[in-house]
């Protein structure tokens, strides 16, 4: 009996002590024009063994988290990326595919290049991420011509779209 009491009390110190050092963390994405908030996409913090996501809300705020959004994570120095900041315009005629634009200027949306980082330390609480908008003149390479998309229900008439779901061709 005794040795069980003991193991138990072991056990319990090792859960505490792998939760100590988790920070929960909540921030919120604008664009940088004029603080608006981006309104949908994925805040992704990656280091080069550890990632962790938080779900953009409409109001432009996200909780990040390990395993799940409220769990915390553990500190150091990420980089930071943002998925899913798109909107749906239209769909492709002929094929019914949907095609996106972009919210935010694309570098954001790979932490090679969106140049965004944040130091998690035991202090950290909140974080701010401010973001360009999406450069509507911008050309694509491979993607249909504005004429070539029939816009969804309520959608402004489209500009350059800036992203169409690969079609897997038939084998044959």
């Amino acid at each position: 009996m005794k040795n069980s009491v003991l193991f138990v009390a072991a056990l319990a110190l090792l859960v505490l002590a792998g939760c100590d050092g988790k920070v929960n963390l909540k921030g919120k994405v604008v664009f940088s024009d004029d603080g608006s908030p981006v309104p949908m996409g994925t805040v992704v913090l990656e280091t080069d063994t550890y990632v962790a996501r938080g779900t953009i809300k409409p109001d432009g705020t996200f909780t990040v988290g390990s395993e799940k959004q409220t769990d915390g994570l553990p500190t150091g120095t990420y980089n930071v990326h943002i998925t899913g900041a798109q909107k749906t315009i239209g769909v492709q005629k002929g094929s019914q595919l949907p095609v996106f634009e972009l919210l935010i200027d694309e570098k954001y949306t790979n932490r090679m290049t969106s140049g965004l980082t944040i130091d998690v330390t035991q202090s950290t609480k909140f974080f701010e991420i401010k973001v360009d908008r999406f450069d509507t003149t911008k050309k694509r390479q491979g993607l249909p011509l504005p004429g070539n998309i029939v816009p969804v229900d309520g959608a402004e008439a489209p500009g350059v779209p800036t992203f169409v779901p690969p079609v897997q061709l038939p084998r044959g």
